[in-house]
């Protein structure tokens, strides 16, 4: 049996990079080929694809943060606070840098050892580091939800 993170880590890589268990699909398998113009696309009063990106980053980064040792800087109220996207090249950079810090954020998680997980996560009110990796996917999936739909709506 492997450890609790190996296994927390596959679930985070499943929502945001090539599972297809819960979703049938993953974060990194519908925003691959979404244009800059899907992206910032807007739907009656729904967030855009670019700015659910955007949010799913700024949570998976500030905790990425805390795993390397640095503290926890994000703060819920900028967590929207998304930058003007005026080029496909920036949209893809946003892209790029999501499925990287996944991909260490998952690295990171994998290499903790169990004893880390019920560990107090920067400060008990947060609860402990399995409550917010959970909470991370759970998020994630949350999210992921909203862009397939938006997806769909704008065609």
């Amino acid at each position: 049996m492997s450890s609790s993170a190996v296994q927390l880590a596959k679930r985070f890589r499943e929502v945001l990079l090539d599972g297809t268990w819960i979703a049938n699909t993953n974060f990194k398998d519908q925003l691959t080929n979404v244009t800059l113009e899907q992206a910032i696309a807007k739907v009656d009063s729904l967030n855009t694809i670019a700015l659910l990106t955007f949010h799913i980053h700024y949570y998976i980064a500030g905790i990425l943060n805390v795993f390397e040792g640095g503290d926890l800087e994000i703060k819920d109220q900028f967590s929207f606070d998304l930058p003007p996207i005026n080029s496909q090249e920036e949209w893809e950079k946003l892209l790029q840098q999501l499925f990287k810090d996944a991909e260490r954020f998952a690295a990171l998680l994998e290499q903790m050892p169990d004893s880390k997980m019920i560990e107090v996560f920067v400060d008990e009110k947060y609860g402990t580091y399995q409550r917010n990796i959970d909470g991370m996917i759970e998020h994630a999936y949350y999210h992921l939800g909203q862009i397939t739909l938006i997806k769909k709506l704008i065609g």
